[in-house]
């Protein structure tokens, strides 16, 4: 996929589920969920796939694990993916500069499409040299801008970053995720006055994820932006009910009007989000909450982590057993268990 070719595509819209790290009870990679999980989110009807991000967890790089884990990934959609089909493949970038360079350039020999750059490691830098970052990822990848929200480790990106960072010419997308609703209409007004209409934006907003898709952001004498698609931990479960919530918010927002019955789903999706997330404690069994998903739908064998004290927070089971049962029209079980054995083959 050509730069060209990947802007259109994320600019058409997609739905980008944040990859999860399937693991055996030792805490070693399990290949064979691992790539059952790619088969779902690609049967599902993902249009793209960001591995090694925050939902894979940070910690891979320091298990050895990135390689194996984005390679895994790309072999599985070649496999699976015929030459008509378009998979985004997007590789999440950490580190200070010498090792995302080094991530950049590993994902770009792989074949993934674009770098999903996280700026945590830059938390108490110059504003100058995370843009410098990002110019110097983007000679090696296409660069995916990404607003990481500071309870997870990033940082708080104000207006001036964002309207620099859109003067960038390898920019081809950015994830919003600040879960802030004053952070969002910065990125957004940002690229709106840069006068970048081949940006596409995302959002990450796991919080508000029905009302970013929604909106239509007014730009200064021109047409409303919006919010072209999802890069979202939240989707890397319950995938199949996200691409139906995805296609009937584009058709409303195409419409002009938003349905009684949609801004209602709005708050049932929060509502479960607070529950896989745990909202509850401060975001510490977000990971672990995916996990449990997967696990009770067989995609993964338990909710381990890399790192042992990540778990389910006390009462989190509770929670999306409360969620699961009052809004089953946003699970997909039965899709699931359609396909499992399928996915778990050989």
């Amino acid at each position: 996929m050509t730069p060209d070719e990947l802007r259109r595509h994320l600019l058409a819209g997609q739905v980008i589920p944040a990859h999860p790290l399937a693991l055996t009870e030792a805490r070693r990679l399990d290949e064979r969920h691992q790539r059952a999980l790619t088969r779902y989110y690609l049967a599902a009807g993902a249009g793209g796939l960001a591995v090694g991000v925050h939902t894979t967890q940070f910690a891979i790089r320091e298990h050895g694990l990135y390689e194996p884990v984005l390679r895994l990934a790309r072999d599985t959609v070649r496999e699976r993916v015929d030459g008509n089909a378009v998979i985004a493949l997007i590789a999440g970038i950490a580190g200070r500069t010498r090792e995302a360079l080094a991530e950049a350039a590993l994902a770009r020999d792989l074949g993934y499409h674009a770098a999903l750059v996280s700026l945590a490691a830059f938390r108490d830098a110059a504003i100058e040299s995370m843009l410098e970052l990002c110019r110097e990822i983007a000679t090696v990848l296409p660069v995916f801008g990404f607003y990481l929200q500071p309870a997870v480790g990033g940082r708080v990106l104000d207006y001036g970053f964002w309207r620099q960072l859109a003067e960038l010419e390898g920019v081809v997308a950015i994830k919003i995720a600040p879960f802030d609703r004053y952070a969002t209409l910065d990125v957004v007004r940002a690229v709106a006055d840069s006068g970048r209409r081949d940006i596409a934006l995302y959002t990450g907003n796991d919080d508000a994820i029905v009302h970013d898709l929604l909106a239509r952001f007014p730009t200064p004498g021109g047409e409303p932006l919006v919010m072209h698609g999802g890069l979202l931990g939240h989707w890397a479960v319950w995938t199949r009910a996200a691409v139906q919530l995805f296609a009937d918010t584009r058709a409303a927002r195409a419409a002009g009007a938003a349905p009684a019955a949609l801004l209602e789903r709005a708050a049932e999706v929060t509502d479960m989000n607070g529950a896989l997330f745990d909202v509850r404690h401060g975001f510490a069994g977000c990971i672990a909450g995916v996990h449990e998903v997967l696990r009770r739908q067989g995609l993964m064998r338990g909710t381990w982590c890399l790192d042992p004290g990540e778990c389910l927070s006390p009462g989190q089971a509770d929670e999306l057993d409360r969620v699961m049962r009052c809004y089953p029209h946003l699970t997909d079980d039965e899709f699931v268990a359609a396909g499992l054995e399928e996915w778990l083959s050989p």
